[in-house]
């Protein structure tokens, strides 16, 4: 028999495949499996699903097939994890999922009925196991996922009532995984408006750490629904066991880690339970978010890659295509322009070589005109005294320029003074008799409403039916819920306005995108307070902060690609002293920073003169021929953090065929005179040869080995020494295979 079955497994190959063989006493194994990682679950002889293994791939299917799990002490149950525990009959950890049945039983337990496989599209296989309760006509369908190529395995979970009346969901997640290890090492992300995705990493010990946001809106600001944990050792950039996990949701989340008493990590990820109990009527079905999970045997560095290739593909519109240099009006104008302004700045992007230029905030609202943020959201008209010729003599100048044109727009908000609010009150997110509460002087509108979504879906859609020379929206949202309540939603389901709402947000999303496929579409909520892949699936970039100072971006840009790719990183070349920070830093510092993502900018270009104007041409001459390419297609190595002692930073990208990478080498505070740092590159053919040339240079090299060639080994094991010493000190190389 186990030779039998081993025969099947290895001469079968698949990305994703299960066994129906028994073994023992009707044991089944079902195994998800990628490019270089395995997930194992055994059905036993009681019928529950169990969780064995997820790490580097196994070829040893009957292993796991007699792999068993030790009795607990003083109990009938033993310490096997089940792939999808639920509160009651035995489980005493965090619940994936806990039910209220129709009769106001508060125990459910799932026993396994079925497993199918499909392959969904070349290199995507799918399987779903349906699990069952015991007692109560209540079924789970545990969905995965697996994308071969980029070693990422997805999860989400969809619940089905068929009992006779309503049941009530109490926690409802999309994941359960359950790891062992001598220590688990927890990477996490923190921050505020204009300092998001700031890194720190903690040891987890016994108990339970809870990474969650109770928002509703602008729910990654402040926390971000993604994670590192490293086995047995703080995470290694290019060492050790590492799981990445992304939960692609925009509202409210909870990713709870439990150390149980016997050492296990639990982690349990999903949507927020706070205040969202959810009645699922009888024959209705609730399907939770997707849930991204990777792991690497080569630490956090190969997570990202896996994650970056991964979103590039899935996980963002357009990931895959080169992304034009932006110029946003923001902080070159804000609230005060008029279209000589405009159009004077179009003039300058054009000769600089910037290929969208993008109208932000102030241009709409005739009886309430935006001419701040107290009032006009909700009116998308144009303001006729700013713009007497309206949109589409800024849209034709721009075409004259060889520019493409976009607009910035806020379509879920209101303001108290505006005709939206006057004329449908009702439209706000309110709770009955109380004060409403606003946030940059706006409310909410309430999108579990549907006609709120249909009002939304045309602020899109007119825009471009009236102006299809548009190419471009930025897509705002600038506040959170503080209090919520739906004027829409019965009184029996005001716990439902949390998932409603987003869920009402993607309807909007997913009716843009059947109309306009291809369109790009920024993801923007008071900078990076939307960044999550539940949102990126309809969005082709996002905006990272509205810090847009380089040191601060080195650090906020650093923990975004941990997780999200670079491709869609929009960065911005601002202006000296830095709006935010009051930072003075020189141009090449902002540009050689800016280049590590997508590169924009967002200033008044005419200010830019004499040697920095050349500066910047050539800076973006640059971007365009030698790392665009890169940052679209390439990996990303991380060289130094800019977390760690020394006060440098460092990465390089490279392409997939290694014949081509650039690296960047920043100086984060003033270091002692002749104190040099030596990088050592990551990710090339060590039987390879480049040549490197620094660019952005403005004539004077910081490399003793500038315009020679060097053996991949050596630039790898001895790496360079670069003369930057001073403070936002940088460096731009180019390396090119030679043949």
């Amino acid at each position: 028999m186990k030779t039998y079955l081993k025969c099947i497994f290895y001469s079968l190959g698949m990305a994703l495949f299960f066994s129906t063989t028994a073994v023992g006493q009707h044991r089944q194994l079902i195994e998800v499996k990628t490019k270089s990682s395995s997930l194992v679950y055994v059905v036993d002889q009681s019928k529950r699903v169990v969780f064995q293994y997820y790490g580097k791939t196994v070829d040893a299917p009957e292993s796991f097939l007699l792999q068993q799990a030790y009795p607990k002490p003083d109990t009938n149950r033993d310490f096997s994890y089940e792939a999808y525990p639920t509160f009651g009959l035995g489980n005493i950890n965090e619940p994936a999922l806990s039910v209220i049945h129709a009769d106001g039983s508060l125990n459910t337990e799932l026993a396994f009925e079925g497993v199918e496989t499909k392959k969904s599209q070349a290199g995507v296989s799918e399987t779903v196991i349906h699990l069952k309760d015991r007692v109560y006509n209540l079924t789970v369908e545990l969905h995965l996922k697996a994308f071969e190529e980029e070693d990422v395995i997805s999860q989400w979970v969809v619940v089905k009532n068929q009992e006779r009346g309503p049941v009530q969901l109490t926690r409802f997640s999309s994941s359960f995984l359950p790891l062992k290890a001598e220590g688990y090492y927890l990477t996490h992300f923190y921050g505020a408006w204009a300092g998001e995705m700031n890194v720190t990493e903690e040891k987890l010990e016994n108990g339970l750490k809870v990474i969650e946001c109770k928002k509703g809106v602008r729910t990654t600001q402040t926390e971000n629904p993604s994670f590192l944990v490293s086995l047995n050792h703080p995470a290694l950039e290019n060492a050790g066991d590492c799981y990445g996990g992304a939960l692609a949701w925009s509202g409210n989340y909870r990713l709870a880690f439990q150390v149980d008493e016997w050492k296990r990590l639990n982690i349990t990820t999903g949507i927020n339970p706070f205040l969202s109990t959810w009645t699922l009527k009888a024959g209705e079905h609730f399907s939770t978010p997707e849930m991204i999970y990777t792991f690497s045997a080569e630490g956090r560095g190969q997570v990202s890659r896996n994650l970056h290739d991964w979103g590039r593909k899935y996980g963002l519109v357009g990931g895959t295509k080169i992304h034009d240099i932006v110029l946003n009006s923001w902080e070159g104008a804000y609230f005060t322009f008029n279209e000589n302004t405009l159009t004077g700045m179009m003039d300058d992007a054009a000769e600089m070589g910037i290929e969208t230029f993008v109208l932000d905030d102030g241009w709409f609202g005739n009886k309430y005109p935006r001419n701040s943020d107290h009032a006009g959201l909700g009116d998308w008209q144009t303001n006729q005294k700013k713009l007497p010729r309206g949109l589409d003599y800024l849209i034709d100048y721009a075409h004259s320029k060889g520019l493409k044109f976009g607009l910035w727009i806020e379509p879920e908000m209101v303001n108290p003074e505006s005709e939206l609010a006057e004329k449908h009150p009702e439209w706000m997110v309110q709770s009955p008799g109380r004060e409403k509460i606003t946030w940059r002087n706006q409310l909410l509108l309430d999108l579990s409403n549907p006609k709120v979504q249909d009002f939304v879906y045309q602020v899109f859609d007119s825009l471009l039916t009236a102006h299809p020379g548009i190419a471009y929206i930025k897509w705002d949202a600038n506040r959170h819920v503080e209090q919520a309540g739906s004027t829409f939603l019965p009184s029996s389901e005001q716990t439902h306005f949390w998932v409603s709402y987003t869920e009402g947000l993607y309807n909007v999303y997913k009716r843009i995108r059947a109309k306009y496929p291809d369109f790009v579409i920024q993801d923007c909520a008071s900078g990076g307070g939307r960044l999550d892949y539940g949102a990126l699936k309809y969005h082709n970039e996002f905006w990272t902060s509205d810090n847009t100072d380089p040191l601060s971006r080195i650090f906020i840009q650093y923990g975004t690609n941990l997780i999200y790719p670079p491709v869609g990183t929009a960065s911005h070349v601002s202006t000296s002293p830095n709006h935010q920070t009051m930072r003075v830093t020189p141009l090449k510092f902002r540009f050689d920073v800016a280049m590590t993502g997508r590169l924009g900018m967002e200033l008044q270009p005419k200010d830019i003169q004499g040697k920095d104007r050349e500066l910047a041409m050539e800076a973006i001459r640059n971007y365009k021929q030698y790392v665009r390419p890169l940052i679209t297609d390439g990996d990303l190595y991380r060289l130094k953090s800019p977390y760690d002692e020394g006060g440098w930073a460092s990465q390089l990208y490279v392409s997939k065929e290694k014949s081509s990478a650039v690296l960047f080498v920043f100086s984060l505070e003033p270091h002692l005179r002749g104190v040099f740092p030596t990088v050592r590159l990551n990710g090339l053919d060590p039987a390879k040869t480049y040549l490197v040339e620094e660019i952005n240079s403005a004539g004077r090299s910081c490399f003793w080995g500038n315009g020679q060639t060097f053996r991949a080994d050596y630039l790898m094991n001895a790496g360079v020494e670069l003369q930057l010493s001073g403070q936002y000190d940088s460096a731009v190389f180019r390396l090119k295979e030679l043949k």
